[in-house]
């Protein structure tokens, strides 16, 4: 029987490329009997690639003497000597670090392991708030982006048969596979599940429709009034946009996200081929994602909704005709000065800003 300290110590090697053939064996053979380990393994390696440790200051102290314990026990197993030979490459201070987010997970999975058969745990939310965009990492390791004026929820323990949040606004998901734990979105009455993929879901409470963009792996998106026998099924590089509420004809889809080809049209939803060829930051689905904010035929009213959370702005109209207006363009390192400066430029609008709020009018 492996020592608890010893696989956790076998573990910080690993993730620094230190561990020897024998040791990579070992863990390889300790993670292929615990599938809880492995995911655990997997999660610390996403955050050791990205060089962030999520350890917030009452982690820090809750989790010392735990990672104190497990520095001490592999000094004492190697040999001190040996220990600081091993490690030089990288510096004890470097290592430390590895031991700290490992002992995290050490006290996360006693505590997923303890809740099992206690009160389930409270409610998690994570939000982007206007004027701002946030990346997080589930307990499960899938990274999650969130857009200006979105809130993501999911249950604090995240450790039943499926991975579920509720999204209310714009999220891009790039969901770890776990086959035997689907991962499901809820959103607007409309649910879309996975297993492991990368995709975009933009669903804020004003608008009238759900668009799932896919950009790796599969998913099903279906109504919670229906089962998932009739769900619709996407591949890669589709754009679904589905009415929240059944429409009767496809032309009552608003203008900004009527498709130039259809590949597939029926009464409430669209399918749509997206552009392969361009990288991902050139997308317009993902432009979020890149610090860009792009408006394609809106009219200026679904562009003040926008700006609003871009810039964390009220916008108010004084003349109505203003929000007819189709708009065109994009904002990436422009001030909400410098943007209405610009649309005045293109548009026959006028505008004053006054701190937070924006008034817009028509020119007389």
């Amino acid at each position: 029987m492996h020592n608890s300290e010893n696989i956790w110590c076998l573990i910080a090697r690993a993730l620094n490329n230190e561990a020897s053939e024998g040791e990579k064996e070992e863990l390889a053979a300790i993670l292929s009997k615990n599938e809880s380990l492995q995911q655990q393994f997997d999660l610390l390696s996403r955050i050791w690639k990205e060089e962030q440790h999520i350890i917030d200051n009452q982690d820090k102290q809750s989790a010392q003497n735990t990672i104190s314990r497990i520095i001490y026990k592999a000094e004492l197993e190697a040999g001190a000597d040996s220990f600081n030979k091993k490690t030089s490459f990288i510096g004890r201070k470097r290592w430390m670090a590895v031991a700290a987010s490992v002992a995290i997970l050490v006290v996360s999975g006693w505590l997923w392991m303890s809740n099992k058969s206690a009160d389930k745990i409270a409610e998690e939310t994570i939000e982007a708030k206007y004027g701002s965009r946030s990346r997080s990492l589930l307990p499960d390791g899938t990274t999650v982006w969130l857009n200006a004026g979105s809130k993501l929820y999911y249950d604090g323990d995240f450790t039943g048969a499926t991975r579920e949040v509720k999204l209310e606004g714009e999220a891009f998901f790039d969901v770890v596979k776990q086959t035997s734990r689907p991962f499901i979105v809820h959103t607007s009455g409309i649910d879309i599940k996975v297993l492991g993929t990368a995709f975009n879901v933009k669903s804020y409470p004003e608008d009238k429709t759900v668009e799932t963009t896919l950009y790796r792996g599969a998913v099903k998106v279906f109504r919670e009034t229906e089962s998932e026998a009739a769900a619709i099924q996407l591949r890669p590089n589709e754009k679904l946009v589905l009415q929240k509420e059944a429409a009767n004809k496809p032309e009552n889809l608003s203008i900004d996200i009527q498709p130039a080809t259809a590949k597939e049209t029926r009464s409430s939803f669209t399918i749509t081929r997206i552009d392969s060829t361009k990288k991902e930051s050139e997308r317009y689905e993902t432009a979020w994602l890149y610090s860009r904010l792009e408006f394609r035929g809106d009219n200026f009213e679904q562009l003040a909704k926008k700006l609003e959370r871009w810039y964390n702005v009220t916008i108010v109209f004084t003349d109505e005709k203003v929000k007819q207006l189709t708009v065109y363009g994009s904002f990436e390192k422009e001030t909400v000065e410098q943007a209405f400066a610009a649309l005045k430029e293109g548009f026959p609008i006028t505008y004053k800003i006054d701190k937070h709020e924006i008034s817009v009018g028509s020119v007389e």
